[in-house]
């Protein structure tokens, strides 16, 4: 009886921290606006390869000459790579435009849907099951 509790324990301690992941992760409409395409050109600065999502940061230099650096949310890790991504695919220095969605809150951020490298080349940025507006 004892070794049974135990077991039925551990494999709910288990499933609970499984779980406790997806607890925190958000949908599209939660921060991003679906109605605010958003198209930009810039620099990237910074690359982070994580879960839940990746980021991209790029510098983006306005009409006033002012620069603005913008985060993108892209995909996670693994469906980046399964849409075609390696670590070198976009690198810091490198130009690219990107297309996606502002966020609600108005800071530089937005939920990146494509992106195109300076050699022209298209990359799926979102994840299909993100319920983000399709294109």
């Amino acid at each position: 009886m004892k070794t049974t509790l135990l077991s039925v324990l551990a494999v709910s301690a288990g499933l609970l921290a499984a779980v406790a992941p997806m607890l925190a992760h958000h949908s599209f409409a939660a921060e991003f606006d679906g109605a605010k395409p958003v198209a930009l050109t810039g620099t990237v600065t910074k690359v982070d390869w994580v879960n839940p999502h990746s980021w991209i940061y790029i510098d983006v230099k306005g009409d006033d000459g002012s620069v603005a650096n913008w985060g993108m949310e892209t995909g996670p890790p693994n469906v980046l790579y399964r849409a075609g991504w390696r670590k070198d695919s976009v690198k810091p220095g490198d130009t690219i435009s990107v297309r996606g969605f502002a966020a609600k809150d108005g800071s530089h951020t937005m939920a990146a849907r494509q992106i195109q490298t300076a050699d022209g080349r298209k990359l799926f940025a979102g994840s299909p099951d993100d319920n983000g507006p399709k294109q």
